[in-house]
């Protein structure tokens, strides 16, 4: 009676948990918030709830509606084989616990395999069973001993699942500064070693110790038990993976966003320095071009022409007139000596630096293009 109450509630409590970690597998593969190894790792644990859901409902059909007996080969064998899977599935789930200690041996070891691999070697134990299955309906003269032959294949492993589920989770918990959770973690492990060990005691020697009653009593409440435990650890690690990613996404933006602050702050200090750098560039330049513009207004002053009064009048007459008079004509029209007015006309060449065969006209020239022709004394006939 106790067994099949155990077994109904673990079917609800199971397969209704599945369906609402798988909603969340979805909804947080979509989201992405997680790492793929984490998302990954809650289809898993939603697969380890499955194999305990199904393993329990199909205990419900074959013991209440065919009639089976809890000590039927049949029965153990199938709970055997979804207590495997649901190790399987636990070992595949364990690597998703995120912490920063060493991982346990058993875990790196699982690391070290593919999922394809790691099925494939538990394919081979499931066949070990079969192979005890069969064994088992030959050797019916001591039925409970052959049953209890075939529950010592999945104990051990069962055992060192556990070790390592409280290794990992006790390291995440402490990864997470939620030493508190301690205490839970090791009541799950000594609920999984006590239910297990529920199954290997012959009830014919476990009845000298203690009631047959209080025994199964025991098993019932420890294998319910652990299983619920088991659901409610994982869930709270998984808010806690949720409340880490989304602390380390914050803490990830904070970062950026300071990386980004500064690389702005180390531009603007480049574009300040640049900008002070420009600003001493244009003032060199505009007291280089200061210097040149006055040794330029030096050079004109010192190379500026000075003819005296004469010398101007001489050229204004020739401006006026030169091109109609000669210079005897010019010279006469001033009362001046031909010679004098030669004088004046080769010292003006001099001082204009003017040579050649055209220089009347280019004393002529200089003398409309410098207003020199206001000096002018004779008129233009």
């Amino acid at each position: 009676m106790l067994s099949n109450i155990s077994n109904f509630i673990t079917a609800i409590v199971c397969l209704i948990a599945f369906f609402v970690i798988q909603r969340i597998y979805h909804k947080e593969k979509l989201k992405s918030i997680y790492a793929s190894n984490s998302v990954e790792g809650i289809m898993w644990f939603a697969l380890a709830i499955l194999s305990w859901g199904i393993g329990a409902t199909l205990n419900i059909l074959l013991t209440q509606v065919f009639n089976f007996p809890q000590t039927s080969s049949t029965v153990i064998s199938i709970g055997v084989f979804f207590s495997l899977a649901n190790s399987l599935f636990i070992l595949l789930s364990i690597p998703s616990i995120q912490h920063k200690e060493e991982r346990n041996i058993v875990i790196r070891i699982i690391e070290r395999f593919s999922n394809k691999e790691v099925f494939i070697i538990f394919g081979g134990i499931l066949v070990m069973i079969a192979s005890v299955f069969l064994i088992s309906f030959f050797t019916r003269t001591n039925g409970n001993a052959s049953n209890n032959v075939i529950w010592l294949i999945d104990i051990p492993i069962s055992l060192v699942v556990a070790f390592a589920l409280l290794q990992e989770l006790n390291k995440a918990f402490n990864n997470r500064e939620m030493r508190f959770m301690y205490l839970p973690t090791f009541a799950l492990f000594l609920l999984i070693v006590v239910a297990v060990t529920h199954r290997i005691f012959p009830i014919e020697i476990t009845s000298k110790w203690i009631n047959i009653e209080i025994w199964n009593a025991i098993g019932i409440t420890t294998s319910i038990s652990f299983k619920f435990l088991f659901v409610l650890l994982f869930i709270i690690l998984l808010y806690s993976w949720k409340l880490l990613a989304e602390k380390e996404e914050k803490q990830s933006e904070l970062q950026e966003s300071i990386f980004a602050h500064h690389k702005l702050e180390s531009e603007n200090e480049t574009l300040i320095v640049a900008n002070e750098s420009h600003l001493n560039t244009i003032k060199l330049l505009k007291k280089e071009i200061t210097s040149l513009k006055k040794k330029h207004d030096e050079l004109k002053s010192s190379s500026k022409i000075e003819l005296s009064d004469r010398q101007k009048e001489v050229l204004a007459n020739l401006g006026i007139c030169g091109k109609q008079k000669s210079y005897t004509e010019i010279a006469e029209a001033m009362n001046i000596s031909v010679d004098g007015f030669q004088t004046h006309i080769y010292q003006i060449k001099k001082v204009l630096n003017i040579s050649g065969s055209d220089g009347k006209g280019q004393l002529i020239t200089y003398a409309k293009n410098n207003q020199l022709l206001e000096f002018a004394t004779i008129q233009h006939d």
